[in-house]
């Protein structure tokens, strides 16, 4: 992956809960990492899932390397503490940064962020543009930036609030640090990509969520379908099972060869079972053409078996790496 290879350098993941979202961001920012590029890793959340996942202690607010990657790329990560990013900010604008350790004491700090929300995603947004336009000795300090970003029901509203906040302010710093983020988020180097499951509810909100962050002119990426699975039986018979075409009688002879006792009472259990499962892979095969009739890149990652590891998060990253370099080429 050549640097230069890849115009989108905020990568923005997002996805209904339970869909794996923080394990495809860390999967992708591995992948982008590959062949000596530098990459942020960043948590929005506070879950510190980014820390389990590459089994590091709880993440401080500071950037600390987590992996080393192919070429001697590096991931290193952040979890945004809302409390020191809004001292960070009122330092770097406003040079008060005795004034906000002042409020930080007085318990103004988390005062403010609980009676204004939509506060706490400016800070991270303005956080997250801060390292992607960040640059040291003229030369940007990291290639790319992914987010594990909150989700889908969510997504359009916590990238969209700093619009909402340059949108009261006509000058000021609030103005340009909000335009400055927005330019950003809005610009062909960012891309958001929406995870799933090939089940009902995470395609309907994939489906909701595209369409909000589009009327919201901010740039989709791609879909990445998570959790993937194989069918069990041949594909040519697949069609003839689900339509409840498969008797245990049909299963019985085999059984018997076998010297399985209770053969027949057996082959009927399992010829239930081989129905449901064809069903069950008809119906996601049905999801997975509306996912591709979406009208975005997809990519598919598998079910792995077992905890995700380290070894795991390379093995999604290898796939990732893949689609993202043939995305880059057309």
């Amino acid at each position: 992956m050549e640097p230069e290879a890849f115009p989108v350098r905020c990568h923005v993941v997002t996805g209904k809960g339970g869909t794996g979202k923080t394990t495809v961001a860390a999967a992708l920012a591995l992948a982008l990492a590959a062949d000596g590029r530098q990459v942020l890793l960043v948590e929005t959340e506070g879950r510190q899932g980014i820390a389990q996942l590459f089994d590091t202690p709880p993440l401080p607010y500071e950037e600390r390397r987590v992996a080393v990657t192919r070429g001697g790329g590096e991931v290193k990560a952040l979890a945004i503490d809302i409390e020191l990013a809004l001292l960070e900010y009122l330092e770097m604008f406003y040079n008060l940064k005795r004034a906000g350790r002042a409020l930080r004491k007085m318990g103004a700090i988390d005062f403010a962020t609980t009676i204004a929300p939509g506060l706490r995603d400016v800070l991270l947004t303005g956080k997250i543009k801060e390292a992607v336009t960040r640059r040291r000795d003229g030369e940007r300090v990291y290639d790319a930036v992914v987010v594990d970003a909150p989700p889908t029901g969510r997504i359009t509203r916590f990238l969209g609030v700093t619009g909402e906040m340059a949108g009261l302010t006509r000058s000021g710093p609030i103005k340009t640090q909000s335009d400055g983020v927005m330019a950003v988020l809005k610009s062909p180097q960012t891309a958001v990509h929406v995870v799933t499951l090939l089940e009902d509810m995470p395609v309907q909100e994939t489906a909701d969520a595209l369409a909000e962050l589009t009327a919201a002119g901010l740039p989709v990426g791609s879909v990445v379908v998570n959790m993937a699975t194989e069918p069990l039986l041949p594909e040519e018979e697949l069609d003839r099972v689900a339509a409840g075409r498969l008797s245990g009688a049909e299963l019985a002879p085999a059984l018997a060869a076998a010297h399985v006792h209770d053969g027949a009472e057996l082959a009927t259990a399992l010829a239930a079972e081989a129905v449901e499962h064809a069903q069950r892979w008809a119906a996601q095969d049905e999801l997975r053409a509306e996912v591709d009739g979406l009208g975005r890149p997809v990519v598919e990652l598998p079910l792995l078996p077992g905890p995700i590891d380290v070894g795991a998060l390379f093995e999604l990253a290898g796939r990732l790496e893949d689609h993202f370099r043939t995305e880059a080429a057309a």
